[in-house]
């Protein structure tokens, strides 16, 4: 969950293009755990030309917020490539009501140039050392949710289901292994179509505590999928549901709405008639 509360984010267009030019998904998740309302997360996403931009955020709600005061925001930016996107810098704050983390990274073509960590992680016996060779060729956590089309033709076609994801998230080197379960349809207000269901396994290269017991349930972990959905306009697919059983319950963030913006419209990715851009429903974590 905290990863993908790394990978939630919310926020505007910055520095990638021109407005006329770009476009932009807007999603919004409920979050939930072992079935109960866990709080919202949203993303922003937008392409200009080859350029990307993904911003969002993720609060808990309830009696949650009020225990464990838990919000996170993170940005990514980079260039979209056709075998995965080649970031060129990620940062990301978490909160919680006992401590405060942030994380800034930058890279060149997808090799790690710079960490900054504050604080600093503790030491531990049990971490295992992150390589030179473990920081290049990788993707951050939020880069990691744009998925390009490497399947020429049907974007949902089931070879796209089945890549391995190389992530660096500044402190941990994983692979996420993605591999097809299915077609099936969905529909949320603003996406109604064909989803690929993929099935994941975390599989931990370096940085992690190889003795925590989280870290061997997860890698052990049978039990996680997402589900893709194209986004129009681009060769590009994008979570709109993703599962993860934890030792606690099965965590869910489902989204609730999905909008591409392209100017002043809003292009419905079911192929319907395009409404105006003020009357979507608009991503964005409420402040």
């Amino acid at each position: 969950m905290r990863l993908f509360a790394s990978a939630l984010v919310a926020s505007i267009l910055a520095g990638i293009g021109s407005q006329a030019h770009a476009q932009t998904l807007k999603v919004d998740y409920d979050l939930s755990l072992a079935g109960l309302p866990l709080g919202t997360a949203a993303l922003s996403s937008t392409f200009a030309k080859k350029k990307y931009q993904v911003e969002g955020s993720v609060r808990l709600s309830g009696l949650v917020r009020l225990l464990t005061g838990v919000r996170g925001e993170a940005m990514a930016r980079g260039v979209l490539s056709e075998e995965r996107p080649k970031p060129a810098s990620f940062a990301v704050i978490s909160i919680s009501s006992s401590d405060q983390r942030r994380v800034k990274m930058g890279l060149r073509s997808g090799n790690v140039a710079e960490v900054e960590i504050d604080p600093p992680l503790e030491p531990k016996p049990d971490r295992v050392p992150v390589k030179a060779v473990d920081k290049k060729r990788v993707v951050d956590p939020v880069s990691a949710l744009l998925m390009p089309v490497t399947v020429s033709g049907d974007p949902t076609h089931p070879d796209n289901c089945n890549r391995s994801i190389p992530v660096f998230d500044g402190a941990s080197r994983f692979d996420v292994v993605l591999s097809y379960a299915e077609t099936r349809a969905a529909e949320v207000p603003g996406y109604s179509g064909p989803v690929l269901v993929c099935n994941a396994r975390y599989v931990p290269i370096s940085g992690h505590r190889a003795q925590r017991p989280g870290t061997k349930f997860m890698m052990e972990n049978k039990d996680m999928s997402v589900w893709l959905a194209p986004v129009e306009g681009q060769r590009v697919l994008f979570p709109l549901r993703v599962s993860v059983r934890t030792m606690i319950g099965t965590s869910v963030a489902e989204a609730s709405s999905w909008s591409v913006e392209d100017g002043a419209q809003v292009i419905r990715a079911n192929g319907r008639r395009p409404v105006r851009a003020k009357d979507a429903v608009r991503a964005g974590a409420s402040q």
